[in-house]
């Protein structure tokens, strides 16, 4: 199967990993949508959606009562409901970007997972280790920031094609929040690529490569950098959140002062989309922060993936990686939950205040303070 893949033409190829990429981030983001509102009522002390059951399901014992209590059925029903009620288009609107809007926020969302990688195999010819990826480029990390930030252009045009004014409010908000947070969440990776490109190396910017610093041996060379540069974690996350217009920087759609914000005018399947983008820019940024600080696929700090899966068949030593990496990530985007029904949302003053007064003069300082540490570190 292998060496079938590999002969078939290159746009053949990139056509199947792009189904592949769709068919996984897709579903994924639809089981967000629902693990949200799970979370949400579990922090509240309320049972949240247990009602909607597939009648035959119902039938088993036992197990059918427990799939219906755990609301996986839901899931279902929601996706059936945006794709089959009705397209209401309201009359005020500029058409052609309206309907544009939605797709905007999508693509970027599913083109950036193309470059993040999400596990490693032994290559049984070169005896190395080889990540999974479906596009293995030496600029990973610029290629997320340079693709992810065209989402905001979305939320743009869905606002200024809405012809209302609390979606445009809610674009601007948007554009000036990406503005704010992209300096700093830039900033929180530098002293980790210092770190990655010694002197004497090769230059990078692999996302792979990351992984691998924190795969070496010694006590420095096996530590997550979530250890080893834990401002930089911090700064990253905070921005993070804020690139994902997640609560408690959700101000372009702020319901509590813009209704809706920028999706005010939007219902039905064009709703979702924008929602299905969301998710899944949670889903990728939750997985590179797990890449850049947490170790990638390796279990445990300074204990690598390669050391657990040497005497391993290479399929097994996959599915390893690909556990560790998925496991790590899935408890971030519980974590973004968890901080959304827990925090209340801040101001918009707050939030620029904190982006620009706050935040990046802390990124800044912490880029200097690591850059004279790691040239320490090499002259020493």
């Amino acid at each position: 199967m292998i060496d079938l893949y590999l002969n078939l033409p290159v746009w053949v190829q990139a056509t199947i990993k792009g189904l592949i990429a769709i068919g996984v981030l897709i579903p994924v983001a639809g089981a967000c949508s629902m693990a949200e509102r799970k979370v949400s009522a579990w922090i509240q002390g309320r049972p949240g959606p247990n009602r909607a059951i597939v009648p035959w399901v119902a039938w088993i014992p036992f197990v059918g009562k427990a799939l219906q209590r755990l609301g996986v059925f839901h899931l279902m029903a929601d996706g059936a409901k945006f794709v089959f009620k009705e397209d209401v288009v309201p009359g005020h609107v500029n058409k052609f970007y309206y309907y544009v809007a939605p797709l905007v926020a999508l693509i970027p969302a599913l083109c950036t997972i193309v470059v993040v990688p999400f596990g490693a195999y032994i290559d049984a010819t070169t005896e190395t280790l080889k990540p999974l990826i479906l596009a293995d480029v030496d600029v990973g990390i610029l290629a997320v920031f340079a693709i992810g930030s065209l989402s905001v252009y979305a939320l743009i045009l869905a606002g200024w094609a809405s012809n209302s004014k609390y979606p445009f409010l809610g674009g601007v908000r948007a554009s000036a929040q990406l503005i704010s947070y992209e300096l700093s969440m830039t900033l929180s990776v530098i002293p980790v690529f210092l770190w990655v490109n010694a002197p004497g190396g090769n230059g990078t910017l692999s996302l792979f490569d990351v992984v691998e610093s924190q795969s070496q041996a010694g006590f420095l060379g096996g530590m997550w950098f979530i250890f080893l540069m834990p401002m930089c974690a911090f700064i990253f996350l905070v921005a993070l959140f804020a690139e994902t217009n997640r609560q408690p920087f959700d101000m372009p759609e702020s319901e509590s002062d813009l209704v809706g914000g920028f999706h005010t005018e939007y219902g039905e399947f064009k709703w979702s989309l924008f929602f299905v983008a969301e998710y899944v820019h949670m889903t990728i940024g939750s997985g590179v922060f797990v890449l850049l600080f947490l170790g990638g696929w390796n279990p445990l700090p300074w204990i690598p993936l390669e050391m657990v899966i040497s005497s391993m068949p290479m399929w097994l030593g996959a599915l390893v990686g690909v556990g560790c990496f998925l496991g790590k990530t899935f408890f971030f985007i519980f974590f973004f939950m968890w901080v959304r029904w827990t925090l209340p949302r801040f101001r918009y003053d707050q939030v620029m205040k904190l982006g620009w007064q706050k935040l990046l003069p802390l990124a800044i300082a912490n880029v200097i303070f690591y850059a004279l540490a790691i040239a320490m570190i090499e002259l020493s």
